[in-house]
């Protein structure tokens, strides 16, 4: 359900709505609990595939050499759907970063609430907006090259490599 409902629609509810119901939660709680609500929902849907990623026939020889479900689960099952997830769970991550734009619209002071308001007070619209692209690349290209090489060091033996 979370992953079909846009974040501004979730901000709005709990910001705007759950008052209303005598709910007040504040800004930055709501921005956490609503980015917490949608990443959950794709986190858990990219650790689920990957936990059924794994092949049966390796379950079913942990449990012919007796191990137990603990066991199993500890050192078959996690580490191989560890390995499929990081690329899925990598582009989430990195999805999760840029919808915090998002929350300004609860009026959160983030990069894009900043560049507003610099528009608004220096009146330079082109500009800021380039300083914005330009912060965003600094955050997400870093962090993008980084996290490719935890994936490529994650699967390097995995296929003979």
């Amino acid at each position: 359900m979370a992953r079909n409902t846009p974040l501004l629609i979730q901000l709005f509810f709990l910001y705007f709505a759950l008052p209303s119901l005598g709910i007040k939660i504040p800004g930055y709680t709501t921005a956490i609990i609503a980015m917490t609500f949608l990443g959950g929902g794709y986190m858990t849907e990219v650790f689920r595939s990957g936990l059924e990623a794994v092949q049966k026939s390796k379950v079913e020889a942990g449990l012919a050499i007796g191990l137990s479900k603990g066991q199993l689960l500890r050192f078959i099952l996690l580490p191989q759907a560890v390995r499929i997830s990081i690329p899925a769970f990598i582009g989430n991550f990195i999805f999760l970063l840029k919808e915090t734009s998002v929350v300004s619209a609860i009026a959160i002071p983030e990069l894009l609430y900043t560049t507003k308001d610099l528009i608004a007070t220096y009146y330079k619209t082109f500009e800021m907006f380039i300083m914005l692209a330009a912060f965003y690349l600094i955050l997400i290209l870093p962090l993008s090259l980084c996290l490719s090489f935890f994936e490529r060091k994650l699967t390097y033996g995995q296929f003979g490599n």
